[in-house]
């Protein structure tokens, strides 16, 4: 039997020194265009604090080697510290069995392994989906969590629904019986939108998805960074994250799964370390979460990213939300006071990340970033990969704004009076 891994303390949200925090992140200190760094994009990636890159560099400087089935020195080293990763992240998401937990090159990679699972999965099993059978996405997906499924969809005959936007930014439940129903194989909807900000209710979702038998997806990269993740509580089948917006390297991602689910699916990639007998004519395939791990896997990456999960645990989750949630409130009210500025997603506090998106009347959001950027702002622009979501919302992109646990008021402030520079030099104010 497996034993139950240990939970951590959080932290209280009663104190919050951000300029200690800050202090750990060299790279907020230098400047972009003779101006201080406001970096507003962390809904796109985080930047990295000492202890982060000090872990990954004494792994690779005096212990790395390729993990597994080595039996010198270095190679044990490794596996060992490999594995402990493993037990970190796990035990930071609640997971009841590190092998729980499957190593990918980033988020994107988890969905298509699933959806590619399913695709693979014999007839007659229960991932196995084909003409007749259903996928439903909500309408707000990064692609990489929509496109996965339309292909699935396009090489099984499956058919894919969508739960559709309201009008400000939410859900609309209302036909959610209809769209998750006796023939959905699979709901996968996001935890946090990273476009408009949107928390979803993922314990509505949950609840109908096992009333019909679905199994449930829930994309956490704008989740997991941000607030206590517990997956036991949330109740999904299956929850994937990415390292590069939680203070981690990019090329690492995870895929938290049901270890009953893991053990049943078929693998996604075939080669080394995911085999148990190879021969000419066949092979089997080791147990979750190696068969899901072909080749040489993300070694110094992981053993990074159980080093963001202990930084973030010692801060304290509970008190960076709060810290956020403050963040974002003054934000949405410096918008809310601004002229020809708007929202694209919820305008209040409730049920919502720190990722805001906006749009200035008569300005391209294209402007928009430029323009902040000589100010030494740092936004995203573009669509985000949720073009859907800007058709939705009759707008060809958004510019968007997302704090973190190192950002302070005053960047907040400067974003705003940044967004009023822009409005006067393209006189829109």
């Amino acid at each position: 039997m497996t034993a139950v891994l240990p939970r951590d303390t959080r932290g209280s949200v009663s104190t919050y020194d951000v300029e200690a925090v800050r202090a750990d992140f060299p790279i907020l200190s230098r400047q972009v265009g003779g101006r201080p760094l406001v970096y507003l994009d962390n809904a796109s990636s985080s930047h990295k604090p000492r202890q982060v890159l000090d872990a990954e560099r004494d792994f690779v400087e005096q212990h790395y080697s390729n993990v597994h089935r080595g039996v010198h020195t270095l190679s044990q080293e490794a596996t060992d510290r490999y594995e402990a990763a493993r037990s970190t992240v796990a035990a930071f998401l609640g997971a009841r069995d590190a092998h729980e937990l499957v190593f990918t090159k980033n988020a994107t990679e988890a969905y298509n392994l699933v959806a590619y699972s399913f695709g693979n999965a014999a007839a007659g099993s229960r991932f196995a989906i084909g003409p007749g059978d259903e996928v439903c996405v909500t309408e707000m997906e990064h692609h990489s969590n929509l496109v996965p499924w339309q292909m699935l969809c396009e090489r099984t005959g499956a058919t894919l629904r969508w739960i559709p936007l309201t009008d400000d930014g939410r859900l609309d439940l209302t036909d959610l019986d209809a769209l998750v129903n006796e023939r959905t194989k699979v709901l996968a909807f996001v935890h946090v939108s990273n476009i408009l900000g949107t928390k979803n209710p993922v314990d509505v979702l949950v609840a109908r998805a096992r009333e019909v038998g679905a199994l449930t997806l829930l994309d956490g990269a704008q989740s997991a960074p941000h607030e206590v993740v517990d997956v036991q509580a949330l109740g999904v089948d299956f929850f994937v994250l990415t390292g590069h917006k939680m203070l981690a390297p990019s090329g690492i991602g995870v895929l938290w799964g049901r270890k009953e689910l893991l053990d049943a699916m078929p693998p996604f990639l075939g080669g080394g370390s995911m085999i148990e007998v190879v021969t000419m004519s066949g092979s089997t395939y080791a147990a979750a979460p190696e068969r899901f791990e072909a080749g040489t896997p993300v070694i110094s990456q992981a053993v990074a990213l159980a080093a963001a999960c202990d930084y973030l645990q010692a801060v304290g989750l509970d008190r960076i939300a709060a810290h956020e949630a403050q963040l974002t409130a003054r934000v949405l009210d410096g918008i809310r006071g601004l002229d020809g500025v708007r929202v694209i997603g919820p305008d209040t506090i409730e049920m919502r990340g720190a990722a805001v998106s906006f749009a200035i009347d008569g300005v391209h959001p294209h402007d928009v970033g430029q323009s902040l950027d000589e100010l030494g702002i740092a936004v995203r622009v573009g669509h985000h990969c949720a073009a859907p979501v800007c058709r939705r919302y009759g707008v060809p992109a958004t510019t968007r704004a997302s704090s973190y646990l190192y950002n302070s008021e005053a960047e907040i402030d400067a974003l705003l009076d940044g967004v009023v520079t822009v409005q006067r030099f393209w006189g829109t104010a």
